[in-house]
């Protein structure tokens, strides 16, 4: 008997677009991949869930987000009579759903603590590269956009500019789960306004307002949602407690870990020794791995560690205070020593405890434009083209101080 093919033209409900079709079986087999599986396993917004319960969605549920946003794109672009292949269709398809596949456990927490000197963009790459192998090269375009290395510009726009289906996708997913309307953008209408002038992606003038609200949502979700405090506090004293480890695992201390956390707590990692084992390694580690351990560490004899984990697992955060300016340096080392007398600490112990650091965000770069596309064929600047003088002032970059101590 001839056993039945598996159905691999599925669709999958989402509660934010409702039924996505998986465009072709290509894209389906790279779905099913252990690579892209691990996705599942890594949240979106790290430790946002502390402060917003419902945020608990994956890089998985943006990935297939995207995904379905790419197809509008495409299907949009197409009825505007713009030229794109079969071939570049699903390289499109391939580049954004893979854009974020080397992101690690809690996010950006690993890259600041025990894999170091290599960014996630580069770790994608890795994946992707190593993926195309194992398909025979259907990735080459795909890598070749992902890379911005391709002929046509605003195909590589599509995947990274400041106007992409990446954002599209993250601000209006994002603001979903964690309940905060203002990042509730227009990503419909955003790309129904898309078009292609002498190879630039653009927004078309009636699409305009559709722009300032997404720029506006952006600046609104960074302060209210991605750099909020409580969150901020969560993943540096993740960090602190990664750091902490590595420090141990170092000195030759036994540290409970899974083997894939293990391998990058007891070795040096970085970009030039980041290799096909390394890669593998990488492809098992995920948020489970980092809270087992985090759990367990709770009870470990190294006080900076079992302290620092106890207080994540807890929710009992550092204090943090955040201002314009820079933190008076003799007023933290007071606080630092302070601190090591308190917990009968090393001065350098007490740090991992009391630390200052700065956040910066710009909510739109001019040197990367938004190009508004009015009726007679013009280009025009969003943050010129506006008549909202708040949009010119966000182009201005934001920076802010803060310092984070024991309650």
């Amino acid at each position: 008997m001839k056993k039945n093919k598996p159905n691999k033209l599925k669709i999958l409900n989402d509660p934010i677009y409702g039924f996505i079709q998986i465009p072709n079986t290509l894209i389906f087999d790279i779905i099913e991949h252990p690579y892209f599986q691990r996705l599942r396993r890594i949240t979106q917004m790290g430790f946002s869930n502390l402060v917003y319960p419902g945020a608990n969605h994956t890089r998985f549920h943006h990935a297939i987000g995207c995904i379905h946003l790419m197809q509008k794109a495409v299907e949009g672009l197409r009825f505007k009579e713009v030229e794109i292949s079969n071939e570049e269709e699903d390289a499109l398809y391939l580049a954004i759903l893979l854009h974020d596949i080397g992101h690690g456990a809690y996010s950006h927490a690993l890259e600041h603590s025990i894999v170091g000197g290599i960014s996630h963009e580069e770790i994608s790459l890795r994946f992707m590269k190593k993926l195309n192998n194992e398909f025979n090269g259907v990735l080459d375009v795909a890598i070749q956009i992902f890379e911005k290395k391709y002929h046509r510009k605003f195909l590589c726009q599509l995947i990274s500019s400041q106007l992409d289906i990446d954002r599209l996708d993250y601000l209006k997913r994002d603001s979903f789960y964690t309940g905060v309307a203002e990042g509730n953008i227009s990503s419909d209408r955003l790309i129904a306004m898309m078009n292609v002038k002498d190879d630039e992606l653009v927004i078309e003038e009636k699409g305009i307002y559709s722009v300032e609200k997404f720029l506006i949502a952006r600046r609104l979700m960074y302060w209210q949602v991605y750099l909020h405090k409580t969150g901020l506090v969560a993943e540096n004293m993740l960090v602190n407690v990664l750091k902490r480890a590595k420090e141990l695992a170092e000195k030759g201390e036994e540290l409970f870990a899974s083997a894939a956390l293990k391998y990058f707590l007891y070795n040096q990692i970085s970009e030039v020794n980041f290799n096909n084992e390394t890669l593998n390694m990488f492809s098992r580690l995920d948020d489970y791995d980092i809270l087992s351990a985090i759990k367990e560490w709770s009870n470990h004899k190294d006080k900076v560690l079992s302290l620092l984990s106890k207080m994540i697992i807890d929710r009992k955060l550092l204090r943090i205070e955040m201002k314009k300016n820079e933190f008076d340096e003799t007023a933290v080392v007071d606080k630092i020593n302070n601190i090591a007398k308190k917990l009968e600490l090393s001065y350098s112990e007490a740090q991992f405890f009391v630390f200052t650091k700065k956040i910066e965000n710009q909510a739109y770069q001019q040197e990367k434009p938004i190009f508004i596309l009015n009726k007679s064929g013009d280009l025009k600047d969003i943050a010129k083209a506006s008549d909202q003088f708040n949009i010119q002032t966000l182009t201005n970059p934001v920076v802010k101080h803060f310092i984070c101590y024991p309650k």
